[in-house]
């Protein structure tokens, strides 16, 4: 994986984090849910991509 793609991976992760305290912060506990599902989910995606990438490398 690219370092820009894993940047924009963790970049994103991070920005959902922000999100899910600024939610928290205004006692909005479902959009805090929600993003901080999408976080994971991205976080996740981006081990995914990263374990793709490193396996078809290795053949």
């Amino acid at each position: 994986m690219s370092k820009k793609t894993a940047l924009l991976f963790s970049m994103i992760g991070v920005l959902f984090l922000v999100f899910t305290g600024i939610a928290l912060s205004y006692q909005q506990s479902l959009l805090a849910l929600l993003f901080l599902f999408l976080s994971f989910f991205t976080v996740g995606i981006g081990f995914m991509a990263k374990a793709k990438i490193r396996k078809k490398n290795s053949h």
